[in-house]
């Protein structure tokens, strides 16, 4: 089968196919990846990949989230230099200013900012908020948490 790889399990006396996908990435993340896998006793670096993409695609898959009035941090990370990702967070924050109920600017080290927005509605508005900063082109990194505020 082209593009399918039999897993046999002879523990479980089980078999099935998996789809076989190429993934680009630096050398430096598949490194980490592999020292990530041998340390933690995953079985090799798909394993790994599966466990982190089912993780971000159950990230807003969360029915104790739903229905409820929410309150989020969320925190991006960007390199300044030649890049204009300030300027769309500034436009993000405006377009959203519905749901950003505050946002704090910091200089992280000689040449990176970071930027901590409090949002605070729906999960389907938290939820978009965060798909757009995701998308924005040249941040490092996206972090964010949420809590319902009526356990706060």
């Amino acid at each position: 089968m082209p593009g399918k790889i039999l897993i046999i399990n002879s523990e479980r006396g089980t078999c099935y196919y998996m789809t076989v996908v190429s993934v680009s990435m630096p050398e430096e993340l598949v490194d980490r990846i592999d020292a990530f896998a041998d340390e933690h006793g995953y079985t090799g670096r798909s394993e790994v990949v599966r466990e982190a993409s089912r993780n971000l695609l159950d990230e807003f898959d969360d029915p104790r989230l739903e229905d409820h009035e929410l309150m989020a941090i969320v925190t991006v990370l960007f390199d300044y230099h030649g890049s204009d990702v300030e300027q769309r967070m500034i436009e993000l924050r405006h377009e959203y200013e519905g749901l950003v109920s505050s946002s704090v600017h910091s200089h992280v080290g000689d040449h990176h900012c970071m930027e901590l927005f409090v949002l605070e509605g729906s999960l389907d508005d938290i939820s978009t908020y965060v798909e757009r900063v995701r998308a924005t082109d040249d941040t490092l990194s996206v972090d964010y948490s949420v809590r319902p505020v009526d356990e706060l």
